[in-house]
Formats: structure tokens, sequence, C-alpha cells
């Protein structure tokens, strides 16, 4: 098992839209990257993307949980999604020139930041891609018509995925694809009810994704 480096080091990048800052744990002789981002109006200490992290540092990975640019200026709004997208590809990009290099990157993250992961899970070379509490269909407010699903950016994919989600997640839960493993777990959209549930699906996910 590879050594372990708990302890995080911040980076600071450049983007199309601002500074982002990307929080990167190391181990020893990695077997791959795993980038992660936040939700919409959350930060990186989700209890998700923690379990998430454990999880990929215990099979080996070096892990960066990343912060998009309008995080890192103090706004709690996001972005709009060209504007996150093209972010996101600027801190995938410079994270495998370093500290990151030679190596394949797994992207993913919570919510609003699985979206962009999926988005753009081929420009950035994705390995494979991490959905936490993929947000599928806000939820009906009365007297509104349905929102429209967002299962499109999860069919576009077109490498191996893992999809983790609240079983009373109001945003409903994904159908599973050839290629798209869907675990369910306790808890609602904040996935917070249940991180070790959400733990050991990313172990196992991980564990057969780089099955020598």
């Amino acid at each position: 098992m590879p050594r372990l480096e708990i302890d995080s080091t911040p980076f600071d990048l450049d983007t199309p839209h601002g500074r982002a800052r990307a929080h990167v744990s190391e181990v020893s002789r990695p077997r791959a990257a795993m980038i992660l981002g936040h939700g919409a109006g959350g930060g990186i200490a989700a209890t998700d993307l923690v379990a998430a992290r454990a999880s990929a540092l215990a099979q080996g990975l070096s892990v960066a949980l990343v912060e998009q640019p309008y995080r890192v200026a103090g706004r709690r709004s996001p972005a709009p999604a060209r504007q996150l997208d093209a972010a996101w590809v600027a801190i995938v990009t410079a994270l495998l020139a370093d500290p990151f290099r030679r190596l394949e990157p797994i992207v993913g993250g919570r919510s609003a930041g699985a979206r962009v992961a999926c988005r753009t899970a081929e420009g950035v070379g994705a390995l494979g891609v991490l959905c936490l509490a993929f947000p599928l269909r806000p939820p009906r407010r009365p007297g509104t018509p349905e929102a429209e699903s967002r299962l499109a950016e999860l069919e576009a994919v077109r490498v191996p995925m893992l999809v983790v989600q609240g079983s009373r997640d109001p945003f409903g839960i994904p159908p599973p694809a050839p290629i798209r493993m869907v675990s369910t777990v306790q808890g609602d959209h904040s996935l917070r009810s249940d991180g070790e549930g959400v733990g050991r699906a990313v172990s196992d996910w991980l564990r057969d994704l780089l099955r020598d």
C-alpha cells in the first residue's frame, strides 16, 4: 500500500475567469490522479468529497480538491456553466502539468461539480468520472412546469463512471448504463448521513477501474 500523505498543499492556479485553488494530497508512486470539484454553493469540506478523497488516497491515487474561482473570490453564487467549464479545463490541464505530471486523471465532483466534470471529461482526457449527488432533475416547484432532465450530460460521457446518489435525493436517481455504475446510499442530496457508504462505493469502483 502506498504511503499516505494526509496533509494537503494548496496550489493557486490561473484560469480564464480568475484564480482557482487546488488542495493537493499526494501519495508515493501514485497509480492515477483524482481531481474533484465542489457543489454550487458549497466547498471542499463536504462529507462526500472528504470520503471520496480518503478512499482515493487509500487506493494509491493522488488527489486534488478544487475550489472554482468564484469561491476563491468569496462568492457563493456560481458562475455561468461556460465559465465553470473553461476554468475547470484550465485547472485540470495545469495540475496534469504539475504536480500530477504523467498521471491519468479521474475527474468528478459533487452536484454542480459533477456536471462540470461530465461536460469536460473528453476534453481533459479523463480515465473515469465520479459523480457525487448528480442533480438529475431539479425538484418541481408548485405552479411551475417540471424541469428538464440533465441525463444527457451523463449520457455524453464515454469513459467509466460512478454515480453515488442518496436514496432520498429530491433530484432523483439516474439509471445505470453499461459504463455507468449507480450506487445508492442512505441520505438525501447532501450525502452527509452516510460518508462511510460513499467511501465504500468509491473504493470498490476504483479497485475495478484500476485493476491491472
